[in-house]
């Protein structure tokens, strides 16, 4: 699975907002057309007329978009925006041509009037369309270049907390082959599982992997710390079938070892839970603190800043990662969304 989901170049045009804002501007270019002075006649007429066939154009174009969108979805984005375009012209051809037709007693015109509103009102739709054609792939290119600015955030991310933990897991295999050569062959397999999974760069794993990863990670540090290090585990049999972003709960559990267990000499336990609540996943890492006065450590933000904005990225907003102390606990809560 990809990091970040790739979005249609149609996808913004469904939003509530977008419509509202199209609606009104259509309602802004039939204030000006009756503002114009365009001979005798009541403005608020005019207005109510111009009004009725410009909603009827944008709302059959968008029809038409909507319709189309599953066959457009593969195209590319300025051939999606020029049919739009061709679609804007069409839709205005053919309102022009179903009033002329309902109100051919109401409205008589020659062949030469006719013919004139023709040119008139396909001018009219151009210039609109061009206008909509460059702000749309304005908005299409500032959408793109943040996505590839996002990426880049959580690979540089991702980049920093690499060192931190790829070291610890060589000096901790390292420690292994001259005190415990017997346990160094399980430790090399559990680091290439590791290493496989950090070099791989920000992607997204199911939950049932990203534990593995984790049971890796707690067997490497188990080797380490022995009884030092005392893991709870709650993790129901049945598993979501959820993706997560690979590498996004063992910074957390990292992170427990590192404050909970690695500055205390008697060491200390970390609880790693993993429940369903409601329409969201819950996965918590907690350690007891220090209770007494220990060497103090530098924090962990980055992996823990890594870890929210790759969340984040994932779910678009609906996401987080959340961390409190009470207790004499520090706990770190990711929740997702079970739908996406």
């Amino acid at each position: 699975m990809s990091a970040a989901h790739t979005p249609a170049p149609l996808d913004a045009l469904w939003q509530t907002s977008v419509m509202v804002w199209a609606l009104l501007a259509g309602e802004g270019l039939a204030a000006i057309l009756a503002l114009a002075p365009a001979g005798d006649g009541n403005r608020w007429v005019h207005f109510g007329v111009a009004s009725l066939a410009i909603q009827w154009v944008l709302l059959t174009t968008l029809g038409a978009l909507y319709g189309l969108r599953t066959r457009l979805a593969t195209w590319r984005p300025a051939h999606v925006a020029y049919a739009g375009l061709l679609l804007l012209v069409l839709s205005t051809w053919a309102v022009f041509g179903v009033s002329a037709w309902l109100l051919a007693d109401l409205w008589p015109m020659s062949d030469g009037e006719r013919g004139d509103w023709f040119l008139r009102l396909t001018a009219l739709a151009l210039t609109v369309g061009v206008l909509g054609l460059a702000a749309f792939q304005n908005h299409w290119r500032g959408r793109q270049l943040a996505v590839r600015a996002k990426q880049a955030e959580l690979e540089a991310l991702q980049a920093r907390i690499r060192p931190h933990f790829l070291f610890n897991t060589l000096n901790t295999g390292a420690a292994l082959v001259h005190q415990r050569p017997e346990e160094a062959e399980r430790l090399l397999l559990d680091l290439s599982d590791l290493f496989r999974a950090a070099l791989a760069g920000p992607r997204e794993i199911t939950l049932a992997d990203e534990l593995a990863l984790v049971r890796r990670y707690l067997e490497i540090e188990g080797l380490r710390f022995g009884d030092r290090l005392r893991v709870e585990w709650q993790v129901p049999v049945a598993l979501p079938d959820l993706a997560v972003p690979a590498l996004s709960i063992q910074p957390l559990v990292e992170n427990a070892i590192r404050h909970g267990v690695e500055p205390v000499a008697t060491g200390g336990d970390v609880h790693l839970q993993v429940a369903t609540n409601g329409d969201w996943l819950e996965v918590t890492v907690a350690n007891a603190l220090p209770s007494a006065p220990v060497r103090p450590t530098t924090g962990h933000q980055v992996g823990l800043n890594a870890v929210r904005a790759r969340i984040q990225a994932m779910t678009h907003g609906r996401g987080s990662v959340r961390t409190t102390t009470a207790e004499g606990r520090y706990t770190a809560v990711i929740r997702i969304p079970l739908t996406p």
